[in-house]
């Protein structure tokens, strides 16, 4: 585990944390991926991380999101929907359920993907890989009511 992880994990767990980042991080992260043409996501230093870009559900115009990510070996990606444990789903999971087609930027490559909401035992797999892999989202978990959404993005032909 890269030196400060641990500490991420505490900070991002606090209630401070998911009232300050979902302004900060995502503006910032855009910023830096725009200005180093794509070779940088500067929280993916402690996180591995994409940018979404997919139609808004209602306006159908290009959105680009930057997201923490769950690389899988197999070359797919898990998106989780925490919003940072706050109330109510993250907007780029709405866009994604209405328009599955989407691409992302991995490490500088732009990748045309497919979206999948997971559900039921494939769900609960992935959660439990979820949790190992970045033990924060339990507490996001714990503080709402609503189930946070999984998404499995699969690689697609242009």
């Amino acid at each position: 585990m890269p030196p400060g992880v641990r500490l991420m994990q505490k900070m991002s767990s606090t209630r401070t944390f998911a009232r300050i980042a979902p302004h900060f991080i995502p503006a910032m992260d855009r910023t830096v991926h725009r200005l180093t043409r794509g070779k940088v996501l500067l929280s993916a230093k402690m996180l591995p991380g994409v940018i979404l870009t997919v139609r808004g559900a209602k306006s159908g115009l290009a959105r680009r999101t930057p997201l923490a990510c769950m690389p899988e070996e197999k070359g797919s990606w898990i998106l989780i929907g925490s919003n940072f444990g706050r109330p109510g789903h993250p907007a780029w999971t709405g866009n994604l359920i209405a328009h599955p087609d989407a691409d992302v930027n991995w490490q500088g490559a732009d990748i045309p993907v497919r979206a999948r909401l997971l559900a039921g035992e494939e769900r609960a797999a992935a959660w439990d890989a979820v949790l190992k892999f970045w033990p924060p989202y339990a507490t996001y978990q714990s503080r709402i009511e609503r189930e946070i959404r999984l998404f499995r993005l699969e690689r697609r032909a242009e």
